[in-house]
């Protein structure tokens, strides 16, 4: 069954460069950026990723407002391997080569040491089933899914049938809110080229 779920990304960490799984908490303006982000704003049931820069900010949502939380590993940020904790302009000019690949085609073209992209893409799926099948088996419509850059990009370019190299020109502010009906109601009809 579908369901309408809000993808949060987490606020500013203060860390400029590709993080991964590197747990760092949020930073004080990170924390102004999520409490803006749903101010006015209500949800019955949140899911969010393990690491600190999600789920503290989750779990200070589901305490002050009563809301019932469920923490989900696989909503963890894609794991760069090698490359994480190292700037981008720092791989612009030591790998451009592999950075170019990697953003071109994510799938084929990982970074070093990183996780194979079709087995991140099954995790946010088989999460994402599971935050729906949970939220309705609980009477629950309205859910905030809390999580990061890379995962909200997938399921962007994944629900829109979309190359995920698509990926690399998303832009994903922090504390930003995307809603999504998730699982996808059908394929959309193939693009067909212009002559």
């Amino acid at each position: 069954m579908l369901m309408r779920l809000t993808l949060m990304r987490h606020g500013a960490t203060g860390q400029p460069s590709y993080r991964g799984r590197i747990d760092d908490p949020l930073s004080a303006l990170g924390w102004e950026q999520s409490h803006a982000a749903v101010a006015g704003l209500g949800w019955d049931f949140i899911v969010s990723s393990t690491l600190r820069r999600c789920a503290e900010f989750a779990a200070q949502l589901s305490a002050t407002r009563g809301i019932p939380l469920c923490p989900d590993v696989r909503l963890v940020e894609y794991d760069f391997g090698a490359w994480q904790g190292v700037t981008v302009a720092q791989l612009e000019r030591e790998q451009p080569s592999a950075l170019a690949a990697y953003r071109a085609d994510p799938q084929r073209c990982p970074p070093p040491q990183g996780e194979d992209f079709a087995a991140f893409g099954r995790r946010i799926a088989a999460a994402l089933d599971q935050a729906v099948e949970t939220a309705l088996a609980s009477g629950h419509r309205r859910v905030l899914v809390l999580t990061h850059g890379a995962v909200i990009r997938w399921v962007q370019c994944h629900l829109a049938a979309l190359p995920f190299g698509a990926m690399a020109e998303t832009s994903i502010a922090n504390a930003s809110l995307h809603a999504v009906a998730w699982p996808r109601a059908a394929s959309p009809e193939p693009r067909i080229p212009a002559a």
